[in-house]
């Protein structure tokens, strides 16, 4: 897909792996819509450098774990672009609890972010995307598949001790990632990516030792950079032959048995 002058939509885009992402994106030529969940002044700065690039871009806040307000999301992409052709479900919650503590509310709320929205957000996006290239066919042009990459994480490919309801919840955006890839073809391509150690946690410095230290854990023996998962997302969104794929940006990470789990005394 060539991304000069498409129309990308960026959940959770108002900082860190997000904004890096949505800036990404607008380095190639994308239109952006930075969605955000509570951070608007964050949001509109994104937007903004997105706008200094000479890119259009508006900042939309959306609680997803309410499906009306997914819903108006998409609406106001249409109203604003007509188009949609990049999907990047990068917003996710990140909750972490004993197992014998975690409530049913702890349950429904990781399901409903990490696993149920980005569903209804395939969803909603995927009938924009065919509108899209319904448009491109009856106008000659050729009909390239349109993208949709989705964020999962190590918890739901290994057993890491304390997250359970969040684990859960990412193996299910990873095993929906190869089922909407089979249902959407050939019109809308699926893919994921498992980050691995690209930011510190908050509060905990890039030139931390304890930083250092996670990297040195990983084949690579170094730490990644916000770019090695913004060039994954162009790549997913430039490859019109690649669907159902899953890809590893960690540094290896994804080698060791047990991974975090064993870390944590599991």
């Amino acid at each position: 897909m060539i991304l000069q002058d498409t129309v990308a939509l960026v959940t959770g885009a108002s900082r860190r792996l997000g904004r890096a992402i949505a800036l990404g994106l607008a380095h190639e030529g994308c239109h952006v819509v930075v969605h955000y969940g509570r951070s608007a002044e964050e949001a509109e700065e994104t937007s903004g450098a997105i706008r200094e690039l000479g890119r259009e871009s508006f900042a939309f806040a959306a609680d997803l774990s309410r499906p009306d307000q997914i819903e108006s999301l998409f609406c106001t992409v249409q109203n604003r672009f007509g188009r949609l052709d990049v999907l990047v479900n990068s917003a996710s919650s990140f909750r972490r609890k004993p197992f014998e503590e975690i409530t049913l509310e702890d349950w429904d709320a990781a399901q409903a972010i990490n696993t149920r929205a980005p569903f209804l957000c395939i969803q909603h996006g995927a009938c924009l995307m065919r509108e899209t290239a319904e448009r491109a066919g009856a106008g000659g042009e050729p009909e390239v598949p349109a993208a949709i990459v989705n964020f999962g994480d190590m918890s739901g490919v290994t057993t890491w001790r304390g997250y359970v309801h969040h684990g859960v919840s990412k193996a299910g955006i990873l095993h929906l990632t190869r089922l909407a890839a089979r249902e959407l073809g050939p019109d809308v391509r699926v893919n994921a990516i498992v980050p691995g150690p690209i930011l510190p946690p908050r509060g905990e410095g890039a030139d931390s030792d304890a930083w250092a230290a996670k990297g040195e854990r990983v084949p690579l023996r170094r730490a990644g950079a916000p770019s090695h998962i913004v060039e994954s997302v162009v790549f997913l969104a430039r490859n019109d032959y690649v669907t159902g794929d899953t890809l590893f940006v960690d540094g290896g990470e994804h080698l060791l048995a047990g991974g975090r789990g064993s870390r944590n005394g599991g």
